[in-house]
């Protein structure tokens, strides 16, 4: 005896349909409007040669995470992605997770605090967030492909929704673990709740928000890698160009490049996320 089936497929198909039907002049403009920040920045990176944007990389990475050692790494670590012949797709990259996560926290910050200010928007929005948080990151790849087709607009597009979920949790949680005494003093003083989440919340949040920032960041990078199926390029699409031509050894070496990206972002991000 065999159950009849559930037509959820059916039914997921009908709504992206019915999505990139009706609202297809905003993915339109959301297209236009990423590929041409994407352009802009990327032309600006490369326009720099690479042994500057390196001197100012490491002097930026010494003076936001105050230690010498990190400074050093960021400059030995991109003069040997630079040896390896893998600036371009590195700055590539770079760009990618930068408007990624740009966009990701200008959406998920504003949207955690909305969530730590009101419960019914917390009942809404946490459990989504947990299925988020649990789908697999190639799923992400299935809706950007038909509202945005194959390119980095579309990578742009699975990042984002990929790396926001620590941003939204971490926000909350960072306000709703404000200490209770010094709300109760606040309130007792005549603060509002605009001038309570302004002034004592929200200062009292940011290690808490920064590591959210931090998180998303690493997802973005991730992600990114990821999205190399649907055209992101990069450091991700040499790993996947290595492997369709199994050149394990080019493979290897765009692994490691994202490895120095990744560990140079995360210990600024952990060092500036630690400041109060």
């Amino acid at each position: 005896m065999t159950l009849p089936k559930i037509p959820l497929g059916d039914f997921i198909e009908a709504i992206i349909d019915f999505l990139i039907v009706h609202l297809s002049f905003i993915t339109r403009a959301f297209s236009h409007s990423m590929d041409y920040v994407l352009s802009l920045l990327e032309d600006g990176l490369m326009a720099l040669p690479p042994w500057l944007f390196i001197l100012i990389a490491a002097a930026l990475a010494w003076r936001l995470s105050g230690k010498r050692g990190v400074g050093i790494f960021t400059l030995a670590g991109l003069t040997f992605i630079w040896s390896m012949g893998l600036w371009d797709a590195t700055v590539s990259t770079i760009a990618l997770v930068l408007i990624s996560t740009l966009v990701a926290i200008a959406i998920g910050v504003p949207l955690g605090v909305l969530t730590a200010v009101s419960k019914p928007i917390y009942r809404i929005v946490f459990p989504i967030l947990d299925v988020m948080q649990t789908m697999p990151a190639f799923v992400y790849l299935i809706p950007a492909i038909p509202f945005f087709g194959l390119g980095k607009v579309a990578a742009i597009f699975s990042t984002v929704i990929f790396s926001m979920p620590p941003a939204i949790r971490l926000t909350c949680l960072g306000i709703r673990q404000a200490p209770v005494e010094l709300v109760e003093c606040a309130e007792a003083f005549g603060s509002n709740r605009w001038q309570r989440l302004i002034k004592l919340e929200l200062p009292l949040a940011t290690p808490t928000i920064m590591a959210g920032v931090n998180q998303t960041v690493m997802l973005a990078l991730s992600m990114v890698v990821i999205a190399a199926m649907i055209g992101a390029k990069g450091l991700g699409g040499e790993v996947w160009k290595a492997i369709q031509r199994l050149q394990m050894g080019r493979g290897f070496e765009a692994g490691i490049g994202i490895v120095i990206v990744a560990i140079i972002l995360d210990r600024v991000l952990q060092r500036v996320g630690s400041r109060k």
